[in-house]
């Protein structure tokens, strides 16, 4: 996965996450989470700027000592604009990273590990917003499968977008305990 990637994600997530402004201001709560529309929204932006972040300064064993802060009063189309930003950043970032790059996210990762984290936090929140506002929409299949393909290598055959949300915790699938919790495998020394 690429930065091509995580910009085609975030362009996906604004347009299901654009009924944030219309439908309730972002105050209603993202299902099943226990933030708003507009914290979830916020934590969408955060993990892009930290992935970003990690990414620019390559460092081989922490996350960066920083947090992304949005005021609490800003309205819904500027935390929208905070996401498209972030997720900017991290394309940014990802379009210049070499092959070689490694930076540390519970291991060493490479870009496209970057890069599918990206994309995961963004249509897997962006699903959690949707469903808080009784919206009917999914994480696109084939972004779904390119998440699966490269940070859950081990996931079940089925349907890409519902076996993603199963991977997450975030559904079912016939024949299998639902998930309480998971890791995702981004770390990559190769």
């Amino acid at each position: 996965m690429n930065h091509r990637d995580v910009e085609a994600a975030v362009a996906e997530a604004l347009r299901s996450s654009a009924l944030v402004r219309p439908r309730t201001g972002g105050t209603g709560r993202a299902w099943p989470l226990e933030w708003s529309c507009l914290e979830t929204a916020t934590h969408i932006a955060h993990d892009l700027l930290a992935y970003a972040g990690q990414v620019a300064a390559r460092p081989a064993d922490a996350y960066l000592p920083f947090d992304l802060t949005v005021r609490p009063d800003a309205p819904p189309a500027d935390v929208l604009q905070v996401v498209t930003t972030c997720g900017g950043l991290l394309s940014g970032v990802l379009a210049t990273a070499g092959p070689d790059l490694r930076a540390w996210h519970w291991g060493p990762s490479d870009a496209g590990g970057f890069a599918a984290m990206g994309v995961a936090e963004t249509l897997l929140h962006a699903h959690e917003i949707a469903r808080g506002l009784s919206v009917d929409w999914l994480p696109p299949p084939p972004m779904s499968r390119a998440v699966l393909d490269r940070l859950f290598p081990d996931a079940p055959p089925g349907d890409p977008t519902r076996v993603l949300l199963w991977c997450t915790g975030r559904g079912e699938l016939d024949g299998l305990p639902r998930r309480t919790s998971w890791t995702w495998e981004a770390a990559r020394a190769d």
